[in-house]
């Protein structure tokens, strides 16, 4: 016995030192493996989507990386605990404990093989799955395997458990193009991951396993599935009670992917031009606020031309950051020309002009609210203005001259002040402005300016006009509009001095309302330009000051298009929509409150160098106003096809009655106001002529569509 005792004590010493011997053999040839590989690259990782946040992190809008690939970066933190915890126990139980490599589930693999004779479970942990991602290798071999492991201790590592678990739901495969648990997110469901709910999250733990074969949007019944197993096992680790497994398993599947988030997609695309190299462009805007203007401009063309567009600009009024930037409609529509950035095109403002006219005239002692001017036909060298309107009002106060955006009174004071001496101010404001070229039409060049700048003979982008409105709602002073978080502002620019910056405002704020609309809540203004083409609001409060342009991305015209009618309801409505700050402007020091009675002499009445009254004035020749000659007018009313619009015919000078043709036949009259709506019979070119009383003629030449 004792024989025998001794030779089995040599035999598992034996045994003992076999094993250590093939163990430490196993260890030095893992060791002598591990040293051969190459140094872990984890530049791959860095080539992700780049992301365009508002001011508070919000996603605005992400950009498919260089790969062509939605690989949107998480963290554990950006992610619903309850996904975290399913995924852990699901893939990996023991990933807090382990050191990259979890033996038991390795052993629990190999028993599973060596009894079924196929491979139940991979025993791969999340590190060894984050290893396979950042070094992906097409062959699935003993080799590839003891790679990942080797990889996973190296990570281990180098790398904390949480930024591992970040690499692991940044880069996950989810079918298709997605990576990522955020851009599953989003794709699947249209929200971010911090939002899931049980069923959700059970879906985005089931993807990754088998990615393709699980797309919900092309096997829905797979990823059901899948899913289910998911939140089974979720009950059996205790994470689910049974009528949170019941209902989760109830839910419906996505059977499709949704857009990723595309908001402020001008300011997003700006952003990337200019620093085309950042993974990260956080920009002043709102994201709530950004939404809701980019709603309401959808639906005010909703029915409406099918090339009409719209352009929001939002502002706060004490940085000049900019809130919401609505550049168009649509922004892959090419019958809207989306692509364009419409607050950067260059437009003639119209009346949007006439608050500064008065401001610098307040400022130089010109004129006060209450002083009293005439509105009455007359001529300003060759130059005779008309009021939009054909009508005249006789004597008016500058204020209620203002609020009923009266022309001959504005160009009054224009010529009073100067017009070089007007733009001057509106240059040094920080507003670029563009010179029309002799001749008709849109076009812009640098012709010395004359009187007619002052009802938007000019052009001027609906971002700079919202600056300039900016400097009023500031008290006289222009700030930089800036829409990357934290760059740098510049000094502020002199636009007026306070006290006509608050004579202004205070105009403004008793302009009347659009209908529906309450009074005294914003000071704002309205502009229309030559032809219908551009509707201008620009308005504002303590708080905000917004710009709203309606138009064609063409700059053709659009009849009906006049700013109190299109732009002044979505103004109003904008403000609505974002909250406004009905609180009275502050009223400065200096500032004299008076009637036209008991202002001091020489502010009563404007001044007048040269008697301008309707007897020193000759008629006006006669002119077919509107529309005007090669114009090419969209009657297209959005509703049946072949149904048209009215086109409005509009004469100034002559005398009443009218009578209207087309190619040479009578088709209205005789008329005796100066506006007559006439409906053609379809498109083509057409001549239209007008015939006054006394016998005189004017035609022009138009392309109806």
């Amino acid at each position: 016995m004792a024989a025998d005792r001794a030779r089995m004590k040599r035999l598992v010493a034996f045994a003992a030192g076999g094993l250590g011997l093939a163990v430490a053999g196993a260890a030095l040839s893992l060791a002598l493996y591990a040293r051969a590989l190459p140094p872990l690259d984890l530049s791959a990782v860095a080539a992700r989507s780049t992301l365009v946040v508002d001011r508070d992190g919000r996603l605005l809008r992400p950009f498919v990386s260089p790969a062509g690939r939605w690989t949107l970066p998480v963290t554990h933190g950006d992610v619903d605990p309850r996904y975290l915890s399913m995924l852990k126990a699901f893939e990996d139980r023991r990933f807090d404990r382990h050191a990259g490599v979890d033996p038991l589930a390795v052993l629990r693999a190999a028993g599973q093989m060596a009894v079924n004779g196929r491979i139940v479970s991979g025993g791969s942990t999340l590190t060894m799955q984050v290893a396979r991602l950042v070094e992906p290798r097409a062959e699935r071999s003993f080799l590839a395997k003891l790679r990942q492991a080797v990889r996973a201790v190296e990570l281990e590592r180098r790398l904390t458990k949480g930024e591992i678990l970040d690499l692991y739901l940044t880069l996950a495969p989810f079918g298709g193009n997605l990576e990522g648990v955020r851009a599953a997110s989003l794709a699947y469901f249209g929200k971010e991951p911090k939002r899931l709910s049980t069923a959700e999250a059970a879906l985005l733990v089931a993807l990754p396993q088998s990615p393709e074969a699980r797309r919900p949007d092309r096997a829905p019944a797979a990823a059901r599935i899948a899913r289910d197993r998911v939140l089974a096992s979720a009950r059996a680790a205790g994470l689910l009670t049974e009528p949170e497994l019941e209902a989760a398993t109830a839910a419906a599947v996505p059977d499709g992917r949704l857009p990723f988030p595309a908001h402020a997609p001008h300011a997003a695309e700006a952003a990337l031009r200019e620093r085309p190299g950042l993974a990260l462009h956080r920009l002043t805007i709102d994201g709530r606020m950004q939404r809701a203007l980019e709603l309401l401009a959808r639906e005010r063309v909703v029915g409406q031309n099918a090339a009409l567009s719209v352009a929001i600009l939002a502002v706060d009024n004490e940085t000049g950051e900019i809130r919401a930037h609505v550049g168009g409609v649509d922004h892959l529509s090419t019958e809207r020309a989306g692509s364009l950035d419409l607050t950067r095109a260059l437009r003639s403002p119209g009346s949007a002009l006439k608050p500064f006219i008065y401001a610098l005239a307040f400022e130089n002692g010109i004129a006060h609210p209450e002083t009293v001017l005439e509105d009455r036909p007359t001529r300003f060298g060759l130059y005779v203005p008309e009021n939009f309107d054909l009508a005249f009002q006789g004597t008016v106060t500058a204020r209620k001259a203002l609020q009923m955006s009266l022309n001959i009174p504005a160009v009054d004071l224009l010529a009073a002040l100067g017009p070089q001496r007007f733009l001057a101010r509106l240059k040094g404001a920080g507003a670029a402005l563009a010179m029309p070229r002799a001749g008709s039409g849109p076009a812009f060049g640098d012709d010395a300016p004359g009187l007619a700048v002052g009802l938007g003979g000019l052009g001027l982008t609906l971002h700079d006009l919202t600056r300039l409105y900016v400097g009023l709602a500031r008290g006289g002073d222009t700030v930089d509009l800036r829409i990357r978080a934290g760059s740098e502002a510049g000094p502020p620019l002199r636009l007026v001095d306070p006290v006509p910056a608050w004579y202004v405002a205070d105009i403004l704020l008793g302009a009347p309302p659009p209908a529906n609309a309450l009074p005294g809540r914003i000071a704002y203004k309205t502009g229309t330009s030559y032809g219908y083409r551009d509707a201008f609001a620009v308005g504002f409060d303590r708080r905000h000051t917004i710009g709203v342009w309606v138009g064609r991305a063409d700059n053709a015209a659009v009849p009906g298009l006049v700013g109190r009618l299109v732009a002044a309801p979505i103004l109003f409505d904008a403000f609505a929509r974002i909250g406004g700050d009905a609180r009275p402007f502050p009223r400065p020091d200096g500032a004299l409150a008076a009637t036209p009675a008991t202002l001091p002499p020489p502010l009563r009445h404007l001044r007048q160098d040269v008697p301008k009254t309707a007897g020193a004035v000759a008629q006006p020749a006669l002119r077919l106003a509107f529309p005007p000659d090669g114009a090419r007018i969209d009657l297209a009313s959005g509703g049946d096809a072949g149904a048209a619009q009215d086109l409005a015919l509009k004469v100034s000078g002559g005398v009443a009655p009218f009578t209207f043709l087309v190619d040479g036949m009578p088709v209205l009259g005789p008329v005796p106001r100066r506006q007559a709506l006439w409906r053609p019979g379809g498109p083509g070119f057409l001549r239209i002529s007008v015939i006054d009383a006394a016998g005189a003629t004017d035609s022009v030449s138009v392309r109806v569509q």
